[in-house]
């Protein structure tokens, strides 16, 4: 064996004595937190606790760096350093015995000849470190000291839910029921996967529709006990042996209060909280397209669609809904198809991507075509759905101009827009015909999609009048031939016309239009109708305003009168077969400044109004805030009752509606709680009434504004 390799072996016997060294004196902490951790737990496994878990993981990372950091200085120079200090013969040269990159000069090598002949003769010096024996021991009988204590300490039975109660009753006497051990079991719903839960305590935040199961023991046994829940209702533990058992699904956070039977004393139980998780409806992301209208580019043969949808627990199937809509006028069919999509990914988290044959769905010129994606996730009973927006992708219809010369002023009215007002009354009628075969959710679904509809319609009748709308959004032109000229266009806001990027607007009213028209920026500019007309085409676009918000409510019934006159409104629009546009401004006739502050006043009255104070709403938590300010608690009972059933019936709409139930149950428990008090009034806080802003009295005018008062009661007019 060589110098330089006997040289190796001694470093790497250190770096494993160090490393050792290290693992000695964190393992025996390791095993005292892991059995602290986990001794006396019959239904727990070691390492439950998260405070544990975290320990762990502390003494694992610090245990690793220092035993790193530790091998990792044996290196040559700590080497030379232990062999010059142990061998003198040596002459502080053991650096010459290492390797180094540039080459030694002959004195040097001349040396290292030298020490390697006296290795050779007397064997290697004991650089090793010797082991920290005491130091290991001391931590040692620490770590074992702290384990007992933990052991003990678990092992205790210790009181979680009785707590002394207002008259200072002391829950460890012998003479007073107490609880020896207690168990939640939290078994999650089966969709969600979770596997169940055992926690030694009375409190916990569990997953929506989960089933708890309570095991308690007492000593001594009472002759009775139940569990009284926040909204009054009570759930008796049966006893088995020397168990008290009981099982309750949840659905809302509650809390609860353990009330026993029994000739003993038993202290104040103090409420313990169920939280419980909200399963949330699956969220949906649209990948591709990313608008909601998408003009057909040239040649285009496929629609590529792409979405992400996620889901807390698991989703469900995917359902594409494809509406296509083909026709002109009132005269449309519609015709819808529904595919399921297979997605890509794990059961919480899918991509779905599909491919539309537009050639094989019978999309023509002036066609449009929908689709919405649905998604529902495992719940049970009943699933969770969630819909995506609307994405629609237009063919547009050819252009056309039907005069040219005199006549070029002269634009084709009322195109392919307005259409499909009579397949929403279709609709409406054929939804409440179906109503009592329906659930609340599916109809008022249905009828939230036929008032997007409404509005869909809504806004390209709006069009007309000069109303801008993001219905339509730029979409780039396409290059065509000189003899394609007027194939599709898109103005400067985003409105998708028919004409060529660079348009030729000669003998082409349309392009003309397009290209020097600009009459929607502002409703009354937009002279493309007739003052009757456009009288007409307001008045439908209101009716269908409110009948869009009755359909979006679910009221269909109330909805359809608006549908009919929308309707009519409609026909009596397209009775006009052309539009003019308006060639002259409209010229206002001056204004007469002589006429001024020259009207007749006679039998004019006072304009003053009465006002009134305002009468704020009878609120019960007004009521009780009141009798807490002014430090009636011990006799607010008749307030509390008061407000207790007011938020009763608003529980499931108001947010900290648990906190305020039990904050009232803390002040019944000891009405003279100042802090309990305190804690109440800032949870009624939010919920107490805005005062009603005060008027001023108007300040009592000077000399100059007598003056002006004096002479406009006269009538002189100055």
């Amino acid at each position: 064996m060589t110098t330089s390799d006997a040289l190796r072996r001694i470093q790497a016997g250190e770096r494993r004595r160090r490393v050792l060294t290290v693992l000695a004196f964190v393992l025996p902490w390791a095993l005292a937190v892991a059995i602290g951790a986990g001794w006396g737990r019959t239904n727990a496994g070691w390492l439950s606790t998260p405070i544990a878990q975290l320990m762990l993981v502390a003494l694992a990372t610090i245990g690793l760096r220092l035993a790193w950091r530790s091998a990792r200085a044996v290196d040559d120079a700590w080497l030379s350093r232990q062999m010059d200090a142990q061998r003198r013969d040596l002459e502080d040269s053991a650096a010459l015995l290492f390797p180094t990159q540039g080459e030694r000069s002959a004195l040097e090598r001349l040396q290292q000849a030298r020490l390697q002949e006296r290795l050779r003769l007397a064997p290697l010096p004991d650089v090793r470190t010797p082991w920290p024996l005491r130091p290991l021991a001391a931590s040692g009988l620490l770590a074992l000291a702290v384990a007992t204590v933990a052991t003990v300490w678990s092992a205790m039975p210790r009181e979680a839910v009785i707590e002394p109660g207002a008259r200072g009753i002391d829950a460890a006497d012998a003479g007073q029921t107490r609880i020896s051990d207690r168990m939640l079991e939290v078994q999650p719903p089966a969709y969600t996967g979770l596997p169940t839960q055992r926690l030694h305590a009375l409190q916990a935040k569990v997953p929506e529709g989960s089933t708890l199961r309570w095991r308690l023991r007492f000593a001594p046994q009472p002759q009775s006990a139940e569990l009284v829940f926040h909204d009054g209702t009570r759930l008796p533990l049966q006893r088995r042996g020397a168990e008290w058992i009981a099982s309750r699904q949840v659905s809302k956070s509650t809390f609860y209060r353990l009330r026993l039977s029994s000739a003993l004393p038993l202290p104040a139980a103090r409420p313990q909280r169920i939280d419980v998780i909200a399963d949330r409806p699956p969220q949906i992301r649209v990948i591709q397209p990313d608008r909601t209208l998408v003009v057909l580019e040239r040649k285009q043969a496929h629609w590529p669609l792409a979405f992400e949808a996620t889901d807390d627990f698991g989703l469900g199937a995917a359902q594409l809904r494809i509406t296509l809509a083909q026709g002109t006028g009132e005269n449309i069919a519609v015709s819808a198809r529904t595919l399921t999509l297979p997605g890509k990914g794990d059961a919480r988290r899918r991509t779905f991507r599909h491919q539309l044959d537009l050639g094989a769905l019978g999309f023509a010129v002036g066609d449009d075509l929908v689709v919405r994606l649905s998604i529902s996730d495992q719940r049970t009973p009943t699933a969770q759905t969630t819909r995506s927006s609307s994405f629609i992708l237009r063919w547009p219809p050819d252009a056309g101009a039907e005069a040219t010369g005199v006549e070029i002023m002269v634009k084709r009215a009322l195109p392919a827009y307005f259409r499909s007002q009579r397949q929403i009354i279709i609709d409406s009628e054929a939804l409440l015909a179906r109503r009592r075969k329906l659930d609340a959710e599916k109809y008022l679904q249905t009828a939230d999609e036929i008032g997007v509809d409404q509005r869909l319609l809504r806004l390209k009748y709006g069009q007309f009048l000069g109303q801008e709308t993001s219905e339509a959004p730029r979409s780039p032109a396409p290059e065509t031939t000189e003899s394609e000229a007027g194939a599709e266009t898109t103005d400067e806001h985003g409105g998708a016309e028919h004409a060529d990027a660079t348009p030729s607007v000669v003998g082409n009213p349309a392009e003309a239009m397009a290209a020097f028209g600009h009459t929607h920026d502002q409703p009354e500019a937009a002279t493309l109708l007739d003052p009757d007309t456009r009288a007409l085409l307001k008045s439908a676009l209101d009716e269908m305003w409110q009948a869009e918000l009755h359909l979006r409510q679910g009221n269909v019934d109330t909805a359809l009168p608006y549908e009919y006159r929308a309707l009519r409104f409609i026909k009596q629009v397209q009775q006009a077969s052309r539009i003019y546009l308006a060639r002259v401004g409209s010229e206002l006739p001056p204004i007469d400044a002589g006429r001024r502050l020259s009207g007749d006043r006679k039998g004019l009255q006072s304009q003053r109004d009465a006002l009134r104070a305002a009468q704020l709403e009878a609120s019960p938590a007004l009521a009780l805030w009141e009798a807490l300010e002014a430090g009636q608690a011990p006799s607010a009972s008749a307030e509390l009752d008061a407000f207790e059933r007011w938020l009763r019936a608003r529980e499931s709409t108001l947010p900290g509606a648990l906190d305020l139930f039990a904050a009232l149950d803390a002040l019944r428990l000891d009405p003279n709680c100042t802090a309990c008090v305190t804690r109440l009034r800032n949870r009624l806080w939010p919920l107490l009434p805005a005062r009603a802003p005060a008027v001023e009295n108007r300040r009592a005018p000077d000399r100059r504004g007598r003056v002006y008062l004096d002479a406009l009661q006269d009538g002189s007019g100055s």
